[in-house]
């Protein structure tokens, strides 16, 4: 016991010495110290912020690499029940926000002559880089939530200054001015650096702005043509081409292939999320996400289904597996066993593609033009043939310019349903088309017109009393 005293007693004179030695020291004034208005001085720098905004959208266990869960309500994913939280999609709103902070930090350092001896053209495509990925957020956020607080490289400090949600037309107004200024400064490739945004890129995702402007809640269809003329200049360009084997689409091979416009990106120094999450038990998989049984088996017969699907293992069907009864996703474990078996996946996960870009023309080109055009129908029909592989398939025709406009438009929505699959975009599809209710009708009771925006996050309501709740859900 003596010891143990004597012990306390010098460890307790060690700790105040040190402590007094501690207080000297930090009376001593410093001689420099980073803050975000003096660290943005090169490029380098400033790239920095932007790698630390995906950081938070797509790193292992967090944001998009673990996020079906947030979309798990549309009618795809085993486990939706459109019973949406208080809380549903809170994870999501701080990440974009995160990333926003970083974004907007690098493009005030870059309008305030932060870098100086910068060749401009590096700083234009800086400029770019930033403006779309602060649209990307934006694009993200406004379509989860409704209108959003929309905090910007002038905004005053949000914290001291509380501000309240901007319109709906007021963000949609600030991603296509982003996405119009990055297509302008982006080039069209990097050499040495793939994975960085292009200048197709931006005008593809600024397609898909335009085609949701079209449609719910804006319903602005003036935006459908030029939803079609940006979707065109991209097919148009020769930059991007689909991959002709559907098994390879998402292969290591094709990460940074002809179809992948942008992507998250994922590298056994930065790996996704653990494959098993997509696997079943049966496969020594961990079941995390499953698909809706009733989808699967509104899905034609064809490689496709065989590709991007697991409804067989060693040539028995899922109803008869010994423990899930569900069928599962294939299209993100193309990868190699060694990974598989030590919890890597370096597969790139997609955000824009340019199958997407080919459907989102094929429906704009459409509904601007009253009746399906032949480029429409060659479009889509690129990738109903390259899904059929390249062979006729019952139930799963070829389109026609002898089709109607509506029954054209649900073609392609459909196409989108089977082609997107789990790339977390059919939940968008079935909001700006109002479909919810149709395609989830075993969840009938549970509907509600309120389903169609997430709620807004009961932590920001209480630190900000300027926010409104979306209608529907609790306000603290």
């Amino acid at each position: 016991m003596k010891t143990k005293i004597l012990i306390r007693i010098t460890l307790l004179a060690f700790l105040i010495t040190a402590s007094g030695a501690c207080s000297k020291q930090l009376e001593e004034k410093p001689v420099s110290f980073v803050s975000p208005d003096n660290f943005f001085q090169t490029a380098q720098q400033v790239e920095t912020a932007f790698a630390a905004s995906m950081n938070f959208l797509w790193n292992y266990w967090g944001g998009y690499s673990y996020g079906y869960g947030s979309f798990i309500h549309d009618d795809q994913l085993n486990g939706g029940d459109l019973n949406l939280s208080a809380s549903h999609g809170s994870g999501l709103w701080n990440i974009h926000y995160r990333a926003l902070v970083n974004i907007n930090a690098a493009i005030a350092a870059i309008k305030n002559g932060n870098l100086q001896g910068v060749p401009q053209a590096d700083i234009d495509r800086l400029t770019g880089q930033a403006k779309f990925l602060r649209a990307y957020n934006y694009f993200m956020l406004v379509r989860m939530f409704g209108g959003v607080p929309l905090i910007t490289e002038e905004t005053p400090d949000p914290i001291a200054n509380p501000m309240p949600r901007a319109s709906i037309s007021e963000v949609y107004a600030l991603i296509v001015s982003d996405f119009t200024e990055a297509a302008n400064k982006l080039p069209a490739s990097w050499a040495g650096a793939r994975g960085k945004p292009t200048s197709g890129a931006a005008k593809g995702l600024l397609a898909k702005v335009y085609l949701t402007m079209a449609t719910a809640p804006l319903n602005e269809t003036g935006n459908y043509q030029k939803a079609a003329d940006l979707a065109w200049e991209v097919i148009q360009s020769g930059q991007y081409s689909l991959v002709t084997n559907i098994h390879e689409v998402f292969s290591l091979s094709n990460k940074y292939g002809p179809e992948m416009m942008w992507s998250f990106n994922s590298t056994y120094d930065d790996p996704a999320t653990d494959p098993q999450i997509w696997a079943p038990e049966n496969m020594d998989g961990w079941g995390d996400a499953s698909v809706n049984p009733v989808w699967e088996q509104a899905i034609p017969d064809n490689p496709r289904k065989d590709a991007y699907l697991i409804t067989e293992l060693n040539g028995v069907h899922y109803a008869d597996w010994d423990a899930e009864h569900v069928p599962y996703i294939r299209k993100f474990l193309y990868i190699s066993q060694e990974d598989f078996d030590s919890y890597a996946s370096t597969i790139n996960f997609p955000i824009i593609r340019y199958a997407d870009v080919l459907l989102i023309y094929a429906e704009a080109a459409n509904m601007a033009n009253g009746a399906p055009t032949q480029a429409a129908v060659n479009a889509i029909n690129l990738v109903i043939d390259r899904a059929n592989g390249y062979a006729p398939v019952a139930g799963h025709p070829l389109l026609t310019t002898a089709m109607s406009k509506d029954a054209f438009d649900v073609a392609v929505i459909e196409e989108r349903n089977q082609e997107l699959c789990f790339e977390f975009d059919r939940w968008f599809d079935l909001v700006r088309k109002k479909l919810l209710r149709e395609k989830n009708p075993e969840w009938e009771a549970n509907f509600s017109e309120n389903d169609y925006l997430f709620p807004i996050p009961e932590r920001d309501l209480r630190l900000n009393d300027l926010l409104e709740q979306n209608p529907g859900y609790p306000t603290p």
